[in-house]
């Protein structure tokens, strides 16, 4: 096993996405060093320097940020003597890639470093070959579910939730939390095939579950709102905008469409296109998905662009659960699942919520192309939908590192969504196969690249065994 103390304090540079910023893009670039060490070297642009500013120490390491402006022209930046091209040109032909769920519940910092980087790797030489201009991740990103072990506060969340209201024990838990995160983070940031692509392509992150823990916001609210489980949302919630945003809390109002912070909520605007991620974890409960906070800012969204990239972390466009959720009710070997039906849009618990964000995307439809991007099941799979003339697409891509499930459970699932949806009449969904699959779902490890040619939005899978999808054409 691991020893988390002895994890390198060490990675970066990682590159954020902030805007577009005349001909160029805004950029934050974080790096991660341990407390004692010295700052680290400015970037260097041409005629320029950019002297790093630090941000927050946590659990022995520093970060440190560089923020500056790049143009197409200067192509890249270079850091402690190794030039990283960067593709600052937004207009005309673009690439982006969307990935999620990059580890696993259980031993993930354990598993082999080759096979657990295999897709990371591919999409790292997929962007030396045609470059990707944004790294979008759809959640999921670290899995967390093991941090709250070692701690007699939390040794056995979510099960059982012990009584605390001593602050100086809080206080401990949490800082015993802030070094197990910031292990589980490090050792995604500095693997090979993710630094490469981090230090090159600027991301754009959603956080889902497990980046907090399993489930959270579908366990019983006397967990989630007890002092441990209060002391663990802020921890992941520290580290999610340290890592995932080369964030603090005096950057929310600049990044986030809510000032506040209650929901992380947030919108970029590109040329022609618009990228947004509704924040589906920071007020989940288990009788809603979002909060007061967070339908706010969905409503003052207003995308500009003639093509909308919606990331939901969990997948907006899915099969009839709510017959799944009954039959699992009566059957006790299966009510332990009951948590992870309720996790989805599609659940009985959440359907008049689902409908009102379906008929919000539904407004945005009417003056541009909209896109649903999301991750969470381990599967690839595509939905659309109707009629054709609102026809709105979905793509899943979900699992960049974690191994795929059984093939029998997606063909089951694939069975099982052949009973059809219509939560809005006369729109009604279909969930289809990838291009060139026989199957609604794949189970394969996977990434989905997307490409605006001429104008035209296509999206490709690519999948572990299979390889690279036919383009799927998303104007059609």
């Amino acid at each position: 096993m691991v020893d988390e103390a002895q994890q390198p304090q060490r990675a970066g540079p990682i590159l954020h996405f902030r805007g577009v910023a005349g001909q160029g893009v805004r950029l934050a670039a974080i790096v991660i060093r341990p407390r004692h060490e010295p700052p680290p070297p400015p970037i260097r642009l041409p005629g320029a320097e950019i002297a790093p500013r630090r941000i927050a120490e946590i659990a022995q390491a520093a970060v440190w940020r560089h923020d500056f402006t790049l143009t197409p022209a200067q192509g890249g930046y270079e850091f402690e003597g190794r030039f990283h091209p960067v593709a600052a040109d937004l207009t005309g032909d673009l690439r982006l890639a969307f990935v999620s769920c990059n580890g696993e519940e259980s031993g993930d910092m354990d598993r082999d470093g080759d096979e657990r980087n295999l897709m990371w790797r591919r999409l790292a030489r997929d962007h030396a070959q045609a470059p990707f201009a944004l790294l979008l991740q759809g959640g999921d990103q670290i899995y967390a579910d093991e941090a709250t072990q070692g701690h007699p506060l939390s040794a056995d969340w979510p099960q059982r939730t012990v009584p605390a209201d001593d602050p100086a024990a809080l206080a401990d838990l949490a800082e015993h939390l802030r070094r197990r995160f910031v292990a589980r983070y490090l050792h995604v940031l500095a693997a090979p095939g993710y630094a490469a692509m981090a230090a090159q392509v600027p991301m754009l992150s959603v956080w889902d579950d497990h980046d907090i823990c399993d489930g959270w916001g579908s366990l019983p609210q006397e967990q989630t709102d007890s002092p441990v489980g209060q002391v663990l949302f802020g921890v992941a919630r520290e580290t999610y905008l340290l890592f995932q945003h080369g964030a603090v809390e005096s950057d929310i109002p600049d990044l986030f469409l809510d000032p506040t912070g209650a929901s992380l909520t947030w919108k970029r605007e590109l040329p022609g296109l618009t990228v947004a991620a509704p924040d589906l974890r920071s007020e989940r409960g288990r009788h809603r998905i979002m909060g007061p906070a967070g339908w706010r800012a969905v409503k003052t969204l207003a995308p500009q662009g003639e093509q909308v990239f919606l990331v939901s972390s969990v997948p907006l466009l899915g099969p009839r659960l709510s017959l799944l959720e009954r039959a699992m009710m009566v059957v006790p070997r299966m009510q332990h699942y009951e948590d992870d039906l309720r996790d989805q849009w599609q659940s009985r618990t959440h359907r008049a919520e689902w409908q009102r964000m379906l008929a919000q995307v539904l407004e945005w439809r009417a003056r541009a192309d909209v896109t649903a991007l999301s991750g969470e099941i381990h599967l690839a799979t595509r939905a659309v939908m109707g009629p054709d003339a609102q026809k709105l697409h979905q793509l899943v891509a979900s699992g960049i590192s974690h191994r795929a499930p059984p093939q029998a459970y997606a063909r089951a699932l694939g069975l099982f969504a052949g009973l059809g949806e219509a939560p809005l009449p006369g729109h009604p969904i279909r969930i289809l196969p990838l291009p060139g699959q026989r199957h609604r779902y794949v189970a394969q490890r996977n990434y989905l690249a997307l490409a605006r040619r001429d104008g035209r939005w296509q999206a490709a899978w690519h999948l572990e065994e299979s390889g690279e999808t036919p383009a799927l054409d998303l104007s059609a």
